[in-house]
C-alpha cells in the first residue's frame, strides 16, 4: 500500500493523516470544504513545527511528511487510493452515505475502514456491495499520541481484511486490539458510561466540575478527569456513543444523562467549540 485516503480533516481524520504521513505513506486527506481541509493540514504543520522546536524532528524530515498529503474536497480522489479510513462526523446517515459512494468509486480490492467510536460495522458494511473489505479502525484521541487502535471485526470481514488491517496499526506505531462488532466496542463500552456517570453526578450535585475530577484524578490515577475528557471528545460525540449504546442495548444503565443532552443542545460542545463544561480561550 502506498496510498492512504482518509475521509475527514477535523481531530480525528488530520491526526490519521499526519500518523500515516510520518510512518512514510501518501496521503489524500478529504474534506467536504477546502478551509476545512486547510484548517486540518494547518494543525498537522503546527504540531510537526513544535516537534521541531522541541529536537525531536529535523526540518527537513517536516517537509518531507508534508509533501506526502494531499487535500482534496472531491471523493472521487479516492480513486487513487489503496486503503480508505473514514473519519467523517460521528452521524450514521452521513456515514452510510460516504460508504455508498465509496464502494463505487474505489477499485473492488480496496478495504474500507471506519474510525466509528460505536456505530455497528455490520451496519455500515451493508451499505456497500464488499462488506468482506469493511473493518473498524477506531484509534484514540488526540492521534499522534495514543498508542491503541481498536481493529473492529464486522460479521462478514474477512480474515485478509483483518491482517491487512492489523499490520497498518503496526506499521503506524500503534498497538492493534481486537474487537467483536458490539455497540461502542471495546473501549467507549467502558468508558462512555464511565464519563455519563460524571455527567450525572454533576446533574445531581454530587460535586462541582473541579471536584469530581480531581476525585478521578487523584484517586483513581487518570492522567484527566472524565468531564476535561469529555470536552476533549466533544460532547456531542460522547452523547452519540450513549445513545448508541442505549438503543443498542435496550438497558436503562446506559440512558444519556439529561445534562449531556442540553449541552449539546446549546451547542456546547466541549473544546472545539471553546466551551463544555469547562470554558477555553485561545
Amino acid at each position: 500500500m502506498k496510498t492512504l485516503g482518509v475521509i475527514g480533516s477535523g481531530q480525528m481524520g488530520n491526526g490519521i493523516t499526519q500518523v500515516a504521513a510520518m510512518n512514510g505513506m501518501n496521503v489524500i486527506m478529504n474534506d467536504i470544504d477546502t478551509e476545512f481541509a486547510q484548517k486540518g493540514l494547518d494543525n498537522i504543520t503546527k504540531l510537526l513545527t513544535r516537534s521541531v522546536s522541541k529536537g525531536k524532528l529535523e526540518e527537513d524530515e517536516k517537509h518531507a511528511i508534508l509533501g506526502r498529503i494531499r487535500l482534496s474536497t472531491d471523493l472521487k480522489d479516492m480513486a487513487e487510493t489503496d486503503f480508505v479510513v473514514e473519519a467523517a462526523t460521528e452521524n450514521e446517515t452521513l456515514k452510510f452515505k460516504i460508504f455508498k459512494d465509496l464502494d463505487t468509486i474505489c477499485s473492488s480490492d480496496v478495504i474500507l475502514a471506519t474510525n466509528t467510536s460505536s456505530i455497528p460495522i455490520g451496519r455500515i458494511a451493508t451499505q456497500t456491495q464488499r462488506p468482506d473489505k469493511i473493518i473498524g479502525m477506531h484509534f484514540m484521541n488526540p492521534v499522534p499520541v495514543m498508542k491503541l487502535v481498536e481493529v473492529i471485526r464486522g460479521l462478514a470481514t474477512s480474515d485478509e481484511t483483518f491482517q491487512i488491517t492489523w499490520d497498518l496499526a503496526k506499521s503506524f506505531g500503534k498497538t492493534p486490539a481486537e474487537a467483536n462488532d458490539y455497540p461502542a466496542f471495546i473501549a467507549n463500552r467502558i468508558l462512555l458510561p464511565m464519563i455519563n456517570e460524571a455527567v450525572y453526578c454533576l446533574y445531581h450535585g454530587v460535586g462541582k466540575k473541579e471536584d469530581i475530577d480531581t476525585v478521578m484524578k487523584l484517586g483513581m490515577n487518570h492522567p484527566m478527569g472524565p468531564l476535561q475528557l469529555a470536552d476533549l471528545i466533544g460532547l456531542d460525540t460522547c452523547l452519540a456513543v450513549m445513545e448508541t449504546l442505549y438503543n443498542g442495548f435496550n438497558d436503562s444503565k446506559y440512558r444519556p444523562c439529561p445534562l449531556l443532552k442540553k449541552y449539546v443542545e446549546a451547542g456546547w460542545l466541549g473544546r472545539k467549540t471553546g466551551r463544555g463544561f469547562y470554558e477555553y480561550t485561545s
